[in-house]
């Protein structure tokens, strides 16, 4: 295994207690190194992580659900790139924005809910669909928010006439073989993350707030998965996995390996990007609140899925943002 270094660093952030546990995986071909340690909680009581734990995926649920189900609408032409929101979502009025807009996170959108968290899930989707505004970063800017992907999926639940979870669980997950993902765990084999006044020790139910209210009408967050499912979906994202009924093409997948973003803003569908060290091909990548992320490249058929609840006991964790960063450089350091 060519990732040595990548997997020490990821063993330090247990060792230095920057995370209570961590699950990871390294894909060198078809050599898939996967690793469990640590503890999965320390508050109210240290209990220790086990194999096939569920995470909060938080916004991995982007790209492994919403992602997908929207690729597969495209290849079916039940939406295209320039499909305009405001006419599927008529009660959103600007008409500038698209499909291509939302996946790459080139919308502009910008605003302000006031008291969002006290909404109920109509009145939050009615005023993030009405009290939003397209800004001056309309296409000149990535500026990475949820309410893109929420929009997205509550396209595709027009057109499919479904809630957007019950449409991933059906289409993506269940024809890929994550078995044991789901958007209603077992709380006892979920992960903690997150000890707050208002919910106590969120286990087994979404973090993200929007999610929490929203909850199977959102496409942002509320995936709960083991690391074995998530290492089942990136191979099948480096092509290594033949599926049946699979829900996408290769040729969809493949596709993600370029910039979307008509100013070359480094953004792909869904997905964010990263170049090899001597820049010559891009990887996607993408990462989740709760610590969760996963970088892949399929030129050279290598991969890394890290699975943390960083936020536990405190959501308070900036050097775990700074040692992901560091984790990511080592990785594409050792993957040529």
């Amino acid at each position: 295994m060519r990732f040595n270094q990548t997997a020490a660093q990821i063993d330090a952030l247990v060792t230095d207690q920057i995370v209570p546990g961590v699950s990871y995986a390294l894909i060198d071909g078809l050599d898939c190194q996967q690793t469990v340690v640590g503890d999965a909680q320390k508050v109210p009581v240290t209990k220790p992580l086990l194999p096939d734990q569920l995470y909060d995926l938080a916004s991995l649920t982007k790209v492994i659900g919403t992602t997908t189900l929207t690729l597969r609408l495209l290849e079916h032409s039940q939406l295209a790139l320039n499909t305009k929101v405001c006419r599927i979502l008529p009660a959103f009025k600007d008409r500038r924005v698209t499909v291509l807009h939302l996946l790459t996170h080139t919308s502009g959108l910008e605003g302000y809910i006031p008291n969002r968290n006290q909404l109920s899930a109509k009145e939050l989707k009615q005023a993030l669909l009405t009290q939003l505004t397209v800004g001056p970063n309309f296409e000149k800017k990535v500026v990475y928010t949820d309410i893109g992907l929420l929009y997205l999926g509550w396209m595709i639940e027009a057109i499919c006439q479904k809630p957007i979870q019950d449409l991933i669980q059906e289409q993506i997950l269940t024809p890929l073989g994550l078995n044991d993902s789901t958007f209603a765990p077992d709380r006892q084999l979920a992960v903690p993350t997150e000890l707050t006044a208002e919910r106590g020790l969120i286990q087994g139910v979404v973090h993200d707030p929007k999610s929490y209210t929203l909850q199977n009408h959102s496409g942002a967050a509320g995936l709960f998965a083991p690391l074995k499912d998530v290492v089942r979906f990136a191979q099948f994202q480096l092509g290594q996995l033949t599926v049946e009924h699979a829900p996408i093409t290769q040729g969809s997948v493949q596709a993600l390996y370029r910039d979307w973003t008509p100013a070359h803003l480094h953004r792909s569908l869904g997905w964010n990007l990263r170049f090899d060290v001597r820049n010559q091909h891009p990887l996607i990548y993408h990462t989740g609140f709760t610590g969760t992320f996963m970088l892949l490249d399929r030129a050279r058929q290598t991969g890394m899925v890290v699975l943390t609840n960083r936020i536990h006991p405190t959501a308070d964790n900036p050097v775990f943002l700074e040692r992901r960063d560091q984790i990511v450089q080592q990785f594409l350091q050792e993957n040529h």
